[in-house]
C-alpha cells in the first residue's frame, strides 16, 4: 500500500473533542493495522474510516444528533478482519466482501472495543451497507454514516478500470 495522503481539509477539521472521542480507537494496534488494508485504490481502510468518522461527526453535531456515536461508528464501520482486495478466493455473490464485511466489522469491534459499542453504534456498523444489507438502518446516525460512507467512497469512479471489483467481480487472469 503506497503512503497515503489524507486531504488537508480533513486534517484541519480535527478538534480536541473529536480527538478525545476517537483516541481509544486510533491508538489501538489492531486498528492501526488498517493503514495497510486497501479500501479504494489510493485510500486505506484507516484513511477512509477517518474521513467517514470526521464528516459524520461534524454533520451530526450540526444536526443535533449523537455525534459521539457517529464518530465511533464511522471509525469502526469497516473494521473487518483482512484486506479484502488481496483475497483471491472466488465466493458466491452474497458471501462477497460487500455483503459480509459489516458483520465482520461488528464482531471485531465488539471484541476489541466492547466498552464503545452500544445499540446505536452497533446499528451504525451493522447497517452501513444498506441496501446490500437488506434491513435498513434504524437510527438517524446510522443513516448518516450510510450516506457519508457512500459519499466518501465515490472516489472509486476516478479509477473506472477497477470498478469490476467493487461490484463483486474478479478480474480474469490471462494465461501467458
Amino acid at each position: 500500500m503506497p503512503k497515503e495522503k489524507l486531504p488537508i481539509n480533513i486534517l484541519n477539521k480535527l478538534d480536541e473533542e473529536y480527538i478525545e472521542i476517537i483516541k481509544p480507537i486510533i491508538t489501538n494496534k489492531e486498528f492501526i493495522k488498517r493503514k495497510n488494508y486497501h479500501h479504494h485504490e489510493h485510500r486505506s481502510v484507516y484513511g477512509h474510516s477517518l474521513m467517514v468518522s470526521l464528516n459524520s461527526y461534524l454533520i451530526a453535531k450540526k444536526l443535533g444528533l449523537d455525534y459521539k456515536a457517529a464518530a465511533i461508528g464511522g471509525l469502526l464501520h469497516d473494521f473487518y478482519y483482512k484486506d479484502w482486495q488481496l483475497d483471491k478466493e472466488r465466493k458466491p455473490l452474497l458471501e462477497s466482501h460487500g455483503f459480509v464485511h459489516a458483520k465482520e466489522a461488528l464482531e471485531n469491534s465488539k471484541k476489541i472495543f466492547p466498552d464503545l459499542i452500544d445499540k446505536k453504534v452497533e446499528n451504525i456498523i451493522k447497517r452501513h451497507m444498506f441496501p446490500l444489507n437488506f434491513i435498513p438502518p434504524f437510527y438517524y446516525e446510522s443513516w448518516l454514516i450510510c450516506f457519508v460512507d457512500k459519499y466518501c467512497s465515490m472516489e472509486i469512479f476516478k479509477e473506472p478500470k477497477e470498478l469490476y471489483k467493487y461490484v463483486g467481480l474478479k478480474k480474469e487472469e490471462k494465461d501467458e
